[in-house]
């Protein structure tokens, strides 16, 4: 009979690899080629570089799912800065009704 020790150690390395897979449900491993259409963009996030992560990428956020794009290209960089004034936009106004 199999002991208990090695099934014990089955289990937890099994645990760890099914962790590890699941730890990051959206990891860019590569860039899309094409680029999206500003209103299609809902938001973004940012990825670097991690262990299960091999590159650093703006992930834009569209009804459709997520886009994995390249940080290093100015249409990319530029969409970001757009998506940030919009934002501090929403914040103006939504304090100055505060007020």
């Amino acid at each position: 009979m199999v002991s208990i020790k090695a099934s014990v150690m089955v289990i937890t390395l099994l645990t760890i690899c099914l962790l590890a897979t699941n730890a990051s449900p959206v990891c860019c491993r590569n860039y899309m080629k094409t680029k999206i259409p500003f209103l299609k963009i809902k938001g973004y996030s940012v990825q670097t570089v991690t262990g299960l992560c091999p590159i650093s990428a703006i992930i834009f956020h569209t009804k459709k799912g997520k886009a994995c794009t390249d940080p290093a290209l100015n249409w990319v960089m530029y969409y970001v800065d757009r998506l940030r004034n919009k934002a501090r936009m929403v914040h103006m106004k939504s304090t100055q009704a505060g007020i």
